[in-house]
């Protein structure tokens, strides 16, 4: 059985342009210094991240890993949740997406989706120049806005939807495969890829392709009502990354499911700073530490309520008592009598049976 790593903490959150959360040395300071273990960094701040210059540069590969290691540090994975994104737009949200693209492409679909592709694409050899294991990111959406089943879906639909986002995706994972990484999509609203049967839909999709891998945040499925631990029962082998995010859902005469376009704050379902919503993470780090997933667990901070720099301080110490380091003997090792084949062959009377028989 291994252990899992952490506590880790997604820096996406955090970035801004005042001290210390305006660099990646200021802001690896500040996290080691709450007893964070690792950080994921997103690959699209340029304030603490030059993605194409880790996809081109050893030595700049060096000097980040120096930085994030000369605090004690390790990097748990590059995420590329915003370019992931804009791989696959619905023309609905064309312009609510723009923003997550470079300048120069926003406006123009074509050249947004072919400029997220390869930001893609360099992510994977930054990974592999980084000796990651995996990468996390969203997997974009065609069919999101003919989520719920009104109008009625025209036959077809939703498998060309799948078909067309296999299509884009195949290729990026296969550089994947080339730089020894998982992809870990984070199964998220918003995403085609948004629970286990819409995960299955795409596995197929891109041919059981080995490296499309899962994201694992309970968050968003508490917030869907879904069983957050079963879905570790069906889709363990797939698990590579997690985000420790927790969640409540409180429905009342007004929201429910859906939030009634509400703010978060008023929202049935909401996110909230890890430990104080209702995600069983005892149940989740057991379950976990049962299929012997290893890689980290790294808070993703996101709440209606507490300040951030609380949140981020509580979620270390969180997550640290909850990892399990695994036994490498039986509990009941002190009772056990040693092994002796003849003694195991009286006790199941095998051989009075056979004297008998005979």
């Amino acid at each position: 059985m291994k252990t899992m790593k952490g506590p880790g903490l997604f820096l996406a959150q955090f970035a801004g342009d005042e001290a210390p959360f305006n660099s990646l040395d200021s802001i690896c300071g500040w996290a080691a210094s709450l007893g964070y273990k690792g950080v994921q960094i997103p690959t699209w701040d340029a304030r603490l991240f030059d993605l194409k210059r880790a996809a081109e540069s050893d030595a700049y590969c060096d000097e980040v890993q120096g930085i994030v290691r000369g605090h004690g540090l390790e990097i748990t994975e590059l995420s590329t949740h915003l370019q992931g994104q804009l791989v696959a737009v619905h023309p609905a949200f064309d312009e609510a997406f723009d923003g997550f693209a470079a300048p120069e492409v926003r406006g123009n679909p074509k050249a947004r989706q072919a400029w997220a592709v390869d930001q893609m694409l360099l992510a994977a050899k930054a990974s592999r120049c980084l000796g990651l294991n995996a990468s996390v990111t969203f997997s974009g959406a065609l069919a999101w806005p003919f989520m719920y089943p009104w109008p009625q879906r025209p036959a077809g639909l939703v498998e060309t939807a799948f078909e067309e986002l296999g299509r884009r995706w195949r290729p990026i994972l296969d550089a994947y495969e080339d730089a020894g990484c998982d992809v870990a999509y984070e199964i998220h609203p918003g995403e085609d890829i948004h629970d286990g049967a819409t995960f299955e839909r795409f596995v197929d999709a891109v041919g059981g392709h080995k490296r499309a891998c899962i994201n694992y945040d309970p968050s968003h499925f508490l917030l869907q009502q879904l069983d957050y631990v079963a879905f570790i029962d069906l889709y363990h082998e797939r698990i590579k990354a997690f985000h420790a995010k927790d969640a409540e859902f409180n429905p009342s005469g007004r929201v429910g499911v859906y939030g009634g376009y509400e703010s978060w704050i008023n929202r049935a379902g909401r996110f909230r700073s890890l430990g104080d919503g209702q995600v069983d993470f005892g149940a989740i780090f057991s379950k976990l530490a049962q299929y012997d997933y290893d890689s980290w667990a790294v808070l993703e901070w996101e709440c209606a309520l507490k300040h951030p720099e609380d949140g981020a301080r509580e979620g270390a110490e969180f997550i640290k008592a909850h990892i399990i380091r695994v036994t490498e003997k039986a509990f009941d090792d002190f009772a056990a009598g040693g092994t002796d084949e003849a003694a195991n062959r009286r006790m199941l009377g095998i051989e009075s049976l056979r004297a008998a028989a005979e």
